[in-house]
């Protein structure tokens, strides 16, 4: 595909940061042995990492605001654009060496999100998309799956760990799917579940609880896919309420009735 030069600016960001955290991923390993464990050194890369893409992107846009997990709100001289940012979304899993994370550059213009890269160094998988333009990874073309029947779908989730709100209420939720779908599967990363339901991976993917940096890339890379893309009422308050529901048309709805209250 055809990179526009804002594109360019996202991916080489992305590329950039990618390189330090596969570096430091492949020490990980190493650190699961010492007494103190990996956790300061992990939050370390993280800091790294988002260093390194708020610097690239400055660079190139200096006037962007930006949202980012570890470093928060720092308003822009360009009121009408934001970078949205979180430089390793899975930090558990890279913790314990589960090569399943990603980097995550979301751009906002006057309130929509208009562009989104997710990056995963381990895999060298790069999802890229602009708003009209569609959605792609390494290259190839993105589509939504076509799946209609629940029986054969497998959908993702993210789910409330320790010491997080709303588990009784996710737990029913999740007994509702398990009843109707081939299978459920969690990979720990809310852009990762957005990006493999926008390559048709996943058939539908459901989450609550989310911060915007986790979601805002994915959310226009998977419609740039054919997904319709809401929050868990059907609205469109993703970022703001941080609930997500994710599908074709037709998948998209049942998961919207499974996380009704009265369902």
């Amino acid at each position: 595909m055809a990179r526009t030069a804002l594109l360019n600016v996202m991916v080489n960001a992305a590329l950039k940061a990618g390189r330090g955290l596969s570096r430091d991923f492949g020490e990980v390993e190493n650190l699961q042995v010492s007494l103190k464990g990996p956790g300061d050194f992990v939050s370390a890369a993280d800091r790294r990492a988002e260093e390194v893409l708020i610097a690239e992107l400055a660079r190139a846009r200096p006037g962007y605001g930006v949202l980012a997990e570890e470093s928060g709100t720092t308003e822009g001289t360009d009121s009408a654009h934001r970078w949205i940012i979180d430089p390793l979304d899975g930090t558990m899993n890279f913790l314990h060496g589960i090569p399943i994370f990603a980097i995550s550059i979301g751009l906002e213009r006057e309130g929509t999100m208009v562009a989104g890269v997710i990056y995963n160094p381990i895999m060298n998988e790069l999802y890229v998309a602009e708003r009209g333009s569609g959605a792609y990874l390494n290259d190839r073309r993105l589509r939504t799956a076509k799946r209609n029947k629940l029986a054969d779908c497998v959908i993702a989730t993210g789910m409330p760990h320790l010491h997080r709100p709303g588990q009784d209420s996710y737990l029913e939720e999740l007994r509702r799917m398990m009843r109707n779908v081939a299978g459920v599967r969690r990979t720990g990363s809310a852009a990762t579940d957005l990006a493999w339901t926008a390559a048709g991976r996943f058939d539908g993917y459901w989450q609550h609880g989310l911060q915007p940096w986790d979601i805002a890339a994915g959310v226009i890379i998977a419609r740039e896919a054919g997904v319709l893309v809401t929050d868990a009422a059907g609205g469109n308050t993703m970022l703001e309420g941080g609930s997500i529901a994710a599908g074709n048309e037709t998948i998209h709805r049942h998961l919207l009735g499974f996380l009704a209250p009265d369902s």
